[in-house]
């Protein structure tokens, strides 16, 4: 039994006793929440920040409409996370720690999340990832304070793998960067990818690719997934001078690199057909608008359901334990994503938990149901498609549900 499973036995065994006391506590006693970000404004992800950052306004904004948590506002104190390439996350928390916060939400990068969680954690604070997706956070040492609100990759690998085998490919190529994410997608989508496959590893800070990309033209592949970030478009572009191009072999992206800006200034058509997998449900067209009110400049929504639906979370967690301190929150926050009467916003939720009911709150990015290490237990993943370089669809037909699977050795 590690200790992270210990932790969290624990806190799910004390938890209905910190929800039965809720009512108890004084909403007057209660320090304001107060929530850190940890998203990338600068860095390989920053086209990720706009919707993570929009997602926890949003959240925020309608807590706070609504009266708050324990009859306080909600404080967002917002940070940039950079990359792994920078010590800018280490300055962010630092600076979120000095000022008392009860949760960091982020980074989006799971090498960035490395870099920070024993800092979060050991200092009594949850640590809540809209976006990471390494399997190696799932038996993390973390006191009991690490979650995430999108799937361990064990299950994107998964999807990846199989969609390369369902569509033809018998030898497939897999370029991966060089980190804890890069890795471990690569692993999974060889794992369950049925045919030949290369893993190809390659180091995200350098300035050109030639080599790798010859790998894997000698590997002669009928089918290429590329695992990366702001690089993969220069990966991308190597890939079309050696004749391995997205219209020569079928490219495959993942969530790190699913961009509509990105590419745009590739050759014209080039990435039409390329497909890529994404976690998390469609974001519902009420949603995008609501979101596009925060910031009218988006184009792009991933991992703003994931960062919504964290913040709400951890302002129930609060709200039901009847404090605002790290450990109630964590200690709360299995309690209210299962078990109790369904819920879908932050009044309906505050409703019944005022009346003394168990909550089982589901989000916009799908059910979210923590087991004893912080994961959720069922995901969506779903298939995009590009139509031109700088624009998606989903394919409505691919979205797949199912249990998360276990870490393989």
């Amino acid at each position: 039994m590690t200790r992270s499973f210990l932790m969290r036995t624990i806190a799910a065994l004390g938890a209905s006793l910190l929800v039965l006391s809720a009512c108890s506590s004084s909403e007057e006693e209660a320090a304001a929440l107060k929530i850190g970000s940890l998203l990338p404004e600068t860095g390989s992800l920053a086209f990720l920040g706009p919707p993570e950052f929009a997602g926890v306004d949003l959240a925020i904004e309608e807590i706070n409409a609504a009266g708050g948590v324990l009859g306080k506002p909600v404080e967002h104190l917002r940070g940039d996370s950079g990359d792994t390439s920078t010590d800018i996350a280490q300055q962010t928390v630092d600076a979120h720690l000095a000022a008392g916060v009860s949760a960091i939400v982020g980074a989006a990068s799971s090498g960035v999340s490395f870099t920070v969680i024993d800092k979060i954690t050991e200092a009594g604070v949850v640590h809540f990832s809209p976006a990471n997706t390494s399997p190696d956070f799932t038996n993390y040492e973390d006191n009991g304070l690490y979650f995430r609100s999108a799937p361990s990759d064990t299950f994107q690998g998964a999807v990846l793998g199989q969609l390369m085998a369902n569509e033809g490919a018998t030898n497939a190529v897999i370029l991966n960067l060089d980190d804890a994410y890069g890795n471990g997608l690569a692993k999974y989508a060889a794992n369950a990818f049925s045919g030949t496959s290369t893993v190809i590893t390659y180091n995200p800070q350098a300035t050109e690719f030639s080599a790798e990309v010859g790998q894997a033209k000698a590997a002669k592949p009928d089918a290429i997934a590329l695992i990366g970030f702001a690089e993969s478009t220069a990966v991308i572009q190597e890939l079309i001078k050696q004749g391995i191009g997205p219209k020569d072999v079928p490219l495959y992206l993942v969530d790190g690199n699913l961009s509509t800006t990105a590419f745009a200034d590739l050759p014209a058509g080039v990435m039409t057909g390329v497909k890529a997998t994404l976690p998390g449900a469609a974001a519902p067209d009420a949603f995008q608008q609501r979101l596009l009110e925060v910031d009218p400049t988006l184009t792009d929504f991933s991992y703003a359901a994931e960062s919504y639906d964290a913040v709400m979370l951890l302002a129930l967690a609060a709200q039901a334990g009847g404090a605002t301190d790290g450990a109630t929150i964590g200690a709360n926050l299995a309690a209210v994503s299962a078990g109790g009467t369904k819920c879908t916003n932050w009044a309906d939720c505050k409703a019944l938990l005022d009346e003394g009911s168990d909550i089982d709150f589901d989000g916009v990015s799908g059910p979210i149901e923590f087991d004893a290490n912080g994961e959720v237990t069922i995901a969506t993943m779903g298939v995009y498609e590009y139509t031109a370089n700088d624009a998606i669809t989903a394919k409505v037909d691919e979205f797949i549900s199912g249990p998360v699977p276990a870490p393989i050795d």
